[in-house]
């Protein structure tokens, strides 16, 4: 496809990209054949592509993998698909929003290894990236396209100066790796920044702990969420605005921690220590 094929082809059916979707559509069908052997899907897998937009990326996934699950919440662009009968006979078309769905359970419909392949809206990355890690234990690697911004955060060293929650959560349930960095104009409409393709695997070394019905990344990201949301505060007085005084008192003894550091310049397993000391204070 081409900007002007896409164009046209969303004129056709009434169409125009939303804005308040974050719609981006990918035009090179070249370029969504080398996403997919990057994503590294392979014959036997079931993928879930989340934003099945017009059906690029999905048909260069349903080329490789055994069985595609494109999700589309727009359902103008599910009417588009469904008239154009382009998708081949391994896809099957979902109109859902992928942040309602359950993707472990999902998961485990499609049968294992299930990998999830998605042209992220720059709008809901931030949630869709935390819902990848919530299901983490049902997949076996999630690509994404992202807003470079983001990309950043979510693959920032401690000390740096995107390093945040979200850069913390990842590094410990899972590797981030880059495949690769997207012009404006591999999409239409051209979004106004770079895009980068980032394939994450989860962690088979992790130093959480697996508990049945719970995950421990959810109690991390408490506390994380906390020391980050008053960046230019030391980190006492931080975590003082979630948590009580005197169990940040404990906590941050209990973890040998300095009360007067700063969020930025904490490791990710020092964060998880200090999760774990909070739940031995409560």
């Amino acid at each position: 496809m081409s900007a002007g094929s896409v164009r046209s082809l969303l004129e056709k059916h009434g169409l125009r990209p939303q804005r308040d979707l974050g719609q981006n559509f990918l035009v090179d069908d070249a370029l969504a054949a080398r996403l997919v052997e990057r994503a590294g899907v392979e014959p036997g897998d079931s993928v879930i592509e989340i934003g099945a937009g017009l059906g690029v990326l999905t048909r260069a996934l349903a080329t490789r993998a055994r069985r595609v699950l494109a999700v589309e919440v727009d359902s103008g662009l599910v009417r588009l698909l469904r008239a154009e009968a382009t998708l081949p006979e391994n896809v099957e078309l979902l109109h859902a929003d992928a942040l309602e769905l359950d993707l472990a359970a999902l998961a485990g419909e499609l049968g294992a290894p299930v990998r999830v392949v998605a042209n992220l809206p720059y709008a809901a990355s931030s949630p869709l990236l935390r819902a990848l890690l919530a299901a983490r234990h049902s997949l076996r690697a999630w690509s994404v396209l992202l807003q470079r911004e983001v990309a950043l955060r979510i693959a920032a060293t401690c000390g740096s100066r995107d390093y945040g929650s979200l850069a913390v959560l990842h590094a410990l349930a899972a590797r981030v790796e880059r495949s690769g960095e997207l012009k404006p104009g591999c999409f239409h409409p051209r979004p106004r920044v770079m895009s980068t393709a980032l394939r994450i695997t989860p962690r088979a070394d992790t130093p959480l702990r697996a508990e049945p019905g719970r995950d421990e990344l959810d109690a991390v990201e408490r506390v994380v969420r906390a020391a980050f949301g008053r960046r230019r505060k030391m980190l006492a007085n931080a975590l003082a605005a979630v948590f009580p005084a005197e169990r940040v008192a404990e906590a941050l003894a209990a973890s040998g921690l300095n009360p007067r550091e700063r969020a930025e310049r904490l490791p990710p397993d020092a964060f998880l220590a200090l999760s774990r000391a909070f739940e031995s204070a409560a």
